[in-house]
């Protein structure tokens, strides 16, 4: 941890740049009597006080980073969220100091959205509810209506990390062959961080799993294709015109990674020229999704507006994930989903 084996018997000072209910404050407060938390909300870092900056030893934030001179004892940083890539180019991420991310403490909410998501596209359910305003039964409907049920089908999940791994362990449950990415297959163990008793720390729950770049080899075997990537130089536009082209034609596409890692404008093509069944999207390359947007007008596309990670439980899990860092932050132990700026996440 470097510098951080050089404290002494001294109050550490947390700065929080975002409220919490008091129960969770007291559990922040419970790691240690050596902390000294202070509170104040801010989005930029201009709206913290000076002297807070100079003391803060440890900052959770939601996006408010200081230059590095206004943070001379600064250690680590906590980021409130899995993603650092609205980040990138500030300098304190070059900076002599440990970033760490909130990666897995949205696993459970994004993993179901993903399930359902699956489920009601394979289960038309776009198309039936849009038949409830003719007030009568469709007609065809067996045919119209005819599922892709998730037993006995392939999901494929690009990027094997915590989410995807919780999705990997609902899916096995409903009966699904699966197939997965991962970036090093060198390394299976998880060694971030999850909710006790969910996902696949071991990897050992797909039937198979690819490098990203045999991607296009796997995506042909999938009739639901789920993204959870997070978004770096190398993902970017990594669901392209060829890896589209590449799929089933009745495969569905779930998007829940970042906006950018599918290239919006093939995806479109695809689904209007019938070479998707359909797709579930919550994150777009811009965000709110302009009007002008034909995915509005798609009957085969669901859309939502970057939301999958959402939960009233979210709070309580990140502190969660915060305190068993604070504690091995304090007995000089590895952190848990420490930023590496090489892989970009």
């Amino acid at each position: 941890m470097g510098r951080m084996t050089e404290r002494s018997e001294r109050k550490i000072h947390l700065l929080l740049t975002m409220t919490f209910p008091q129960p969770l404050l007291d559990r922040i407060q419970a790691v240690s009597p050596d902390l000294k938390l202070h509170i104040t909300q801010a989005r930029d870092a201009a709206a913290i006080p000076e002297d807070l900056l100079n003391q803060a030893e440890v900052l959770y934030t939601i996006a408010a980073l200081p230059e590095p001179d206004q943070v001379p004892n600064l250690r680590w940083v906590q980021i409130h969220y899995a993603g650092l890539d609205h980040f990138n180019g500030n300098p304190l991420l070059s900076a002599d100091v440990v970033f760490t991310t909130m990666s897995g403490a949205s696993a459970p909410q994004m993993a179901e959205f993903a399930l359902m998501s699956m489920l009601a596209l394979g289960h038309k359910a776009p198309e039936t509810l849009r038949s409830k305003p003719a007030e009568q039964w469709a007609d065809g409907r067996y045919t119209r209506f005819q599922p892709t049920e998730l037993r006995g089908s392939t999901v494929g999940i690009v990027g094997y990390g915590s989410i995807g791994r919780e999705i990997g362990r609902l899916c096995k449950q409903f009966g699904a062959n699966l197939l997965a990415t991962k970036l090093n297959l060198m390394q299976l163990q998880d060694p971030g961080y999850l909710p006790e008793g969910l996902g696949d720390p071991s990897a050992d729950l797909p039937d198979r799993i690819y490098p990203p770049e045999a991607l296009r080899t796997m995506v042909p075997l999938c009739d639901f294709l789920v993204i959870c990537v997070p978004l770096t130089p190398k993902t970017q536009g990594m669901v392209n015109t060829e890896i589209l082209k590449a799929m089933k034609s009745t495969a569905y596409l779930i998007d829940i990674s970042r906006g950018g890692v599918v290239d919006h404008g093939a995806l479109v093509e695809a689904l209007r020229g019938g070479r998707l069944a359909g797709a579930a999207l919550d994150v777009f390359p811009v965000e709110p999704l302009p009007e002008s947007s034909p995915l509005w007008e798609m009957p085969n596309v669901m859309l939502s507006p970057h939301l999958a990670g959402a939960s009233p439980h979210y709070l309580e899990r990140a502190v969660g994930l915060f305190c068993q860092n604070l504690q091995r932050y304090l007995s000089d132990r590895p952190l848990l989903n420490v930023y590496d700026p090489q892989r970009g996440y």
